[in-house]
């Protein structure tokens, strides 16, 4: 059995002291929406608990589905690759960016460089930069596949985009690990499903990636960004995929989005037999340690009842 965590939209704080001259783009809108907003709710606190539980859990990889900063300034960064440092070697934790993570231009090409030993593919040597998406890491039996669908947006727009560069390279990738009978594990930030999120947060590009899903096929698919303990499938009839986001990782109870989770996925099986069991801890109250919140096996078995319960289902 592979046990893999899942985290995401840590937004780590505090903000480091900004200048004006750090304002003079779209970091000002954040730089606002930060002191109304995110302040309140987003707590280092929150995240040292909901981090603590999960190795208290075991999990043999990590996967951080983006948005590990807020505004993208560049002691964020570097602060956000000290904490990526307490998480463990790189080679058992695996991010991808989130759109705060290149909030606005020129700093996804600082995050990279910064978080270059979790965002680099087996193998590879060459630094890491948009075209190095999607990497692939295979651990065991798993294949772990980081796509990146940050960019630099407008105020007031957070949209990700996935694009024809990216799906070529997906399409080798999961065809390569699908004839070696791989477990085939997608992260990517913006959920790749309609609806999921508001128009000024969507994805770009959701039809190009069920296209390669429904040709090419996996076997989950991890996101972040709208900070809701989702479950959707996309695929083929019979061949559904299950979508799995997550709360955000820092978020403090009494917000009116859901308090910190994480999820725990215990993938067992093999080829065309695959079993998937996932568990999301996290807080139930300001005093409450994490506990379980819910589990669901994810088997073409238990799909039906699971479209049933859970919200979203496409």
């Amino acid at each position: 059995m592979f046990r893999l965590a899942h985290i995401s939209d840590v937004h780590l704080g505090p903000l480091p002291d900004v200048t004006y001259r750090d304002l003079a783009s779209k970091r000002v809108v954040g730089y606002v929406n930060w002191q109304r907003n995110r302040r309140r709710h987003m707590h280092d606190a929150v995240i040292d608990t909901i981090v603590a539980d999960m190795k208290a859990n075991g999990p043999d990889h990590l996967a951080i589905t983006g948005d590990l900063v807020n505004l993208a300034l560049d002691g964020e960064i570097e602060m956000a690759k000290h904490w990526l440092e307490t998480l463990g070697s790189p080679n058992d934790v695996s991010v991808v960016p989130g759109n705060h993570d290149a909030y606005v231009p020129g700093a996804f090409d600082k995050t990279c460089r910064s978080w270059a030993a979790w965002m680099t593919g087996d193998g590879v040597n060459t630094p890491v930069d948009r075209n190095t998406f999607p990497y692939l890491r295979v651990r065991g039996d798993v294949a772990l596949i980081g796509v990146s669908t940050a960019r630099a947006t407008a105020p007031f727009m957070a949209n990700g985009f996935f694009l024809e560069g990216q799906a070529e390279q997906l399409r080798d990738m999961l065809d390569a690990t699908g004839k070696r009978g791989m477990f085939r594990v997608i992260m990517i930030h913006h959920p790749p499903v309609r609806g999921a999120v508001s128009q000024n947060k969507r994805l770009f590009g959701i039809s190009r990636f069920h296209k390669v899903l429904h040709r090419h096929g996996a076997e989950l698919v991890l996101h972040g960004h709208s900070h809701v303990p989702s479950l959707f499938f996309i695929g083929a009839r019979k061949t559904k995929i299950p979508v799995v986001g997550v709360a955000a990782a820092g978020q403090a109870p009494g917000s009116s989005h859901a308090p910190a989770q994480y999820n725990l996925l215990d993938i067992d099986g093999e080829k065309d037999n695959w079993r998937i069991r996932l568990t999301r801890r996290g807080l139930t109250g300001p005093a409450l340690p994490p506990s379980d919140l819910q589990t669901l096996e994810l088997g073409v078995e238990a799909e039906a009842s699971m479209a049933r319960a859970i919200p979203g289902k496409v």
